[in-house]
């Protein structure tokens, strides 16, 4: 019938940490404004846990690693708490559990894109050159995608199509890693 209410506490509080930990690794991917007070509020949140890691890891470039490694971890801690609590055994299949957590992850990161593409068309529609900090970040976030997929759908006039290429290869790229996994 329903579910667990310790099932949805774990689930849920997990995942709103990888959220903000995935956030914090597209923010710095789209060169977002670090003094926009919505990023300063994920620094400040994710940084005593990303700490320790950031000493151990080594930076890919320009690029901090630490947020996807503790989110993976993260999700890992959700799978096998969630199998434990089903009364299975979490060191019978390690590897498959790693291959879900990293197509979770993956898969989020797609849902962040899809819907911050939503966000940036209504807010073009609605309040183009707002000067609120949400919709400046998803427009910096969103920016790389939209200059990329301009590329192969240039805009027609004053219609963009890009946003609907966006939702299309994110869509394919989500199927095939539902394929993936199953």
């Amino acid at each position: 019938m329903g579910q667990d209410p310790i099932i949805l506490i774990i689930r849920t509080l997990g995942e709103l940490f990888i959220f903000i930990l995935l956030m914090r690794f597209l923010l710095q991917l789209a060169r977002a404004d670090y003094y926009n007070p919505i990023s300063q509020s994920i620094v400040r949140l994710t940084q005593p846990m990303l700490a320790p890691l950031q000493k151990i890891l080594p930076k890919a470039g320009r690029m901090d690693l630490s947020p996807l490694a503790v989110a993976l971890i993260v999700k890992l801690g959700i799978f096998a708490a969630l199998i434990m609590m089903a009364g299975g055994n979490v060191q019978a299949d390690i590897v498959s559990l790693v291959i879900y957590a990293v197509v979770g992850l993956l898969d989020s990161i797609l849902n962040i894109y899809f819907w911050a593409v939503i966000g940036s068309v209504i807010i073009s529609w609605v309040a183009p050159g707002s000067y609120h900090p949400a919709p400046q970040l998803i427009g910096q976030i969103t920016e790389p995608l939209f200059k990329l997929a301009q590329k192969v759908i240039p805009p027609l006039g004053g219609l963009d199509l890009s946003p609907i290429l966006i939702f299309l290869t994110i869509q394919i790229i989500q199927s095939q890693l539902a394929r993936l996994v199953m």
